[in-house]
């Protein structure tokens, strides 16, 4: 089977050669190549290369060389029809069907080249004609300087069908000038085609090999459109090319990030700043394609948006695409420029300075997705909050890699707990029907008191034994997490701790119980920490020993969680019965009622209470 070049083409751009490489050899990245052990013979010493930019391989011992899909022939013992198939079937591309028309258009796009690249040269030498004078000034006032005009290879189209008769005298026909994008053909056949960019500064679109594939078009005065880009071509894809790239590559593998911004003359004005690494897209949206060429090059690019509304819904637009698509190690960061200006602008306006630092304000897409799913809500109540918890977690469910899907529902969760969880609690030491009693003492304070008069608040002991455990045995969290958040501490200390806890296991659920005691004595808990995992809180339940069998463990955190919860529904009672007692009314009677018939039906707790005496007489 044979395949375009076209077609082979798009595969590379979408399959990382250095990814491909990775799964069977262990790569370092040293500069802008990789380097690695020879996987087709026995080396001790380093001398395999991979060059993802130039898209080969090559080892300097036993002199192997070749792209991507020899490297897929040559460990995997296949064709070349299938090494193609396979790498296009794992990017998502459909193999296209051979026929004499496809063999027909393979020939015809090498001709296109050759077309374009004519097209481009004419359009450079007009610019710098009288009839260019005016596209040339308009450069010059926007700060495009010489260097820029040549190595961008800026032009200008002139305001009739100059191309076409330059073209022409090349023995270039009207046919492939057209297919090329670069005439129109009038509906009425019997009309002869014309130019299809007329009066515009021309700027050249290349592909990664820095081949010319397409043009945008800029208007000088008034007219629409403003901008002007190719149609789609056997060429040219808009949603597949991205300008400038192949000038932004190398700066990209060397600052390790690519910046993402709007239009032609911004990547201009950051290229001619020293910010050598960006590139845009053409006038709509970032694509999937576009995305997925991007991680090629870095693992996270940064996409700088207008800071108008339009800008905004852009940068919106480009999250919401890129979700699906998240891998380990690979996302998006996001700037936002002030309101009304665009790099070029800030760039006049307020200098590089101004860029760099708005490059250092970059945010995640995590915290992209979180803002949209926030902004300009009402999380007042629990069902605002219930409701702000599924959206995102509807937010999460669409991306395909189930472990990022995990890692962005733990970050969710953790947010959560971090906006709410110091509020609630602190509004429930305020009062209401959950009277803290003004017992509100710290651990430490409580330990040390002594002799049997000490008094022991039950409650507060029960809070300290569900987190202690926690802390002992980290890798409870996945069954007991979302329990031990959804309950409401009223001791400021142990709801700290309890927050910290939380979201450090949300973020990494399997980390080892060591590391994790670490991490809570250097943000500040570790008194309070040295008193939770005493002896004093470890005697009222042995089970939550570090060394205890973890089924052991669990039975014994689901007894204190429901006595727990019991005991809360005591002190409830309680309540109720001096509110109704000092002001009877139906309404409090139901609900004394109501509270009493609960109680009730926790008959398991009762057990669980004399065994907890029995504990702390031990």
């Amino acid at each position: 089977m044979a395949f375009s070049s076209r077609f082979l083409d798009e595969v590379r751009n979408r399959v990382g050669l250095a990814e491909v490489v990775g799964r069977r050899v262990r790569l370092i990245k040293k500069g802008r190549e990789y380097h690695g052990l020879c996987p087709f013979h026995n080396e001790k010493t380093p001398s395999f290369t991979v060059n993802e930019d130039k898209g080969f391989y090559h080892c300097f011992g036993c002199g192997e060389h070749g792209s991507v899909f020899d490297f897929v022939m040559k460990t995997n013992n296949m064709s070349f029809p299938e090494s193609v198939e396979q790498l296009a079937n794992e990017v998502g591309l459909e193999i296209p069907v051979e026929t004499p028309e496809e063999r027909q258009r393979q020939m015809r796009a090498k001709n296109l080249f050759e077309v374009v690249e004519a097209a481009t040269a004419h359009y450079e030498k007009l610019l710098y004609m009288p009839e260019g004078k005016d596209a040339l000034n308009y450069l010059f006032n926007r700060g495009v300087n010489e260097e820029s005009i040549k190595q961008f290879r800026i032009g200008f189209s002139a305001n009739s069908s100059s191309l076409k008769r330059a073209l022409v005298r090349e023995g270039i026909s009207d046919q492939l000038m057209t297919e090329a994008g670069l005439l129109i053909q009038p509906d009425d056949p019997s009309r002869t085609p014309y130019d299809r960019f007329r009066g515009r500064v021309m700027f050249p679109i290349t592909d990664r090999r820095g081949r010319v594939i397409a043009f945008g078009g800029r208007i000088l005065g008034n007219g629409e459109p403003k901008y002007l880009n190719s149609p789609e071509t056997p060429l040219f894809h808009k949603g597949d090319s991205l300008y400038a790239l192949s000038q932004a590559v190398e700066a990209a593998r060397d600052t390790k990030t690519i910046l993402v911004t709007e239009g032609y003359t911004d990547v201009i004005a950051l290229h001619q700043a020293g910010f050598k690494h960006a590139v845009a897209p053409l006038g709509t949206a970032l694509t999937e394609n576009q995305i997925q060429i991007l991680w090629k090059v870095v693992p996270e690019p940064i996409l700088c948006f207008d800071g108008d509304n339009a800008g905004q819904k852009a940068a919106l637009r480009a999250a919401e695409r890129a979700m699906p698509l998240l891998k380990p190690g690979k996302s998006l960061r996001f700037i936002a420029l002030p309101d009304g200006e665009d790099p070029d602008s800030l760039i006049k306006t307020k200098g590089i300075k101004a860029i760099e630092e708005t490059l250092g304000e970059a945010v995640h897409l995590f915290e992209v997705i979180w803002r949209f799913n926030t902004f300009g809500c009402r999380l007042e109540t629990p069902e605002d909050r219930a409701g702000l918890e599924n959206r995102l977690k509807e937010a999460a469910a669409i991306i395909k890699d189930k472990t990022v899907q995990r890692y962005y529902l733990n970050s969710f969760k953790s947010r959560l707990w971090d906006e709410f969880g110091k509020n609630r609690s602190m509004n429930n030491v305020s009062g209401g029907r959950g009277n803290w009693r003004n017992q509100q003492t710290s651990f430490v304070q409580m330990t040390e008191k002594s002799g049997q008069g000490a008094h022991i608040d039950t409650i507060w002991i029960q809070q300290a034994i569900l987190i202690a455990t926690l802390i002992n045995h980290p890798l409870l969290f996945d069954r007991i997490g979302e329990r031990l958040g959804s309950l409401e501490f009223k001791a400021p200390d142990l709801d700290k701790l309890r927050q910290e806890v939380l979201k450090t296991l949300a973020l990494s659920p399997r980390l080892e119980k060591q590391v994790l005691r670490d991490h809570l004595e250097v943000t500040g808990f570790a008194v309070l920490l040295n008193g939770l995992l005493s002896r004093q809180v470890i005697n009222h339940a042995k089970f939550a020993r570090p060394d205890e069998n973890i089924d052991v463990v669990q039975k014994g955190w689901e007894q204190t969680f429901r006595l727990y919860r019991r005991n809360q529904l005591l002190e409830e009672i309680q309540t109720v019965e001096k509110e109704l007692s000092e002001n009877p009314t139906t309404e409090t009677f139901e609900l004394l009622k109501a509270l009493k018939q609960t109680a009730m039906q926790k008959e398991d707790a009762e057990i669980y209470l004399s065994n907890f005496s029995s504990a702390k007489s031990a």
